[in-house]
């Protein structure tokens, strides 16, 4: 029996297989098709895909992987790192991202104990740090003697709040005390203390 490559019928082609260009070695192995000339032809190749433009390198395919560039079997150099996490302890910090893959899931953060001073009472008012407004007024805790009155000396004095206040609102120094009399000479006798 031969091969039928072209079937008309009534003047139609149902069939026309004489420009196929299939060839076992194109046909992946497990397959059957029909050449041109109608002869049944079985798979020859065994791989599924031109990979002549192909652009990956060893470094761009995860570590024990294995792919073909170019009809080359590459195995790959990139590391997994999964879910890589990292924390910022001070304003200056960086973190550096490891160089590979990652799944996705991995976070980096500014640390919990320094989170945990980001509150509106430890950030001057008006001032937004990442994202919380400060409230702190810097007269927080603050207790001011209201008046202190001292006494002029012949000494250098420093005027210090009372124990309990933070600062003094007004200091009042009294007047030098100073008095006149008049004396048997006929003049003044003027008396400071």
């Amino acid at each position: 029996m031969s091969n039928i490559s072209k079937v008309i019928y009534g003047g139609n082609v149902l069939i026309d297989l004489t420009a196929d260009t299939v060839t076992p070695e194109k046909l992946l192995t497990g397959y059957t098709a029909h050449a041109a000339d109608g002869a049944q032809i079985s798979g020859a190749c065994d791989f599924d895909a031109n990979t002549q433009d192909a652009t990956a390198a060893d470094s761009e395919i995860l570590l024990g992987k294995t792919a073909y560039v170019k009809g080359t079997k590459k195995t790959g150099t990139m590391p997994n790192n999964g879910g890589v996490s990292g924390e910022i302890d001070t304003a200056a910090e960086e973190y550096t991202i490891p160089k590979g893959y990652h799944d996705g899931s991995g976070k980096v953060a500014i640390a919990q104990t320094e989170q945990g001073k980001l509150i509106p009472e430890n950030i001057r008012e008006g001032v937004t740090v990442l994202g919380v407004t400060g409230s702190m007024t810097g007269m927080e805790g603050v207790a001011a003697q209201p008046n202190k009155t001292v006494t002029p000396a012949t000494t250098v004095q420093t005027v210090l709040p009372d124990s309990g206040y933070n600062y003094l609102s007004q200091v009042t120094v009294a007047a030098i005390p100073y008095e006149e009399t008049d004396n048997s000479a006929g003049g003044k006798t003027v008396m400071i203390a």
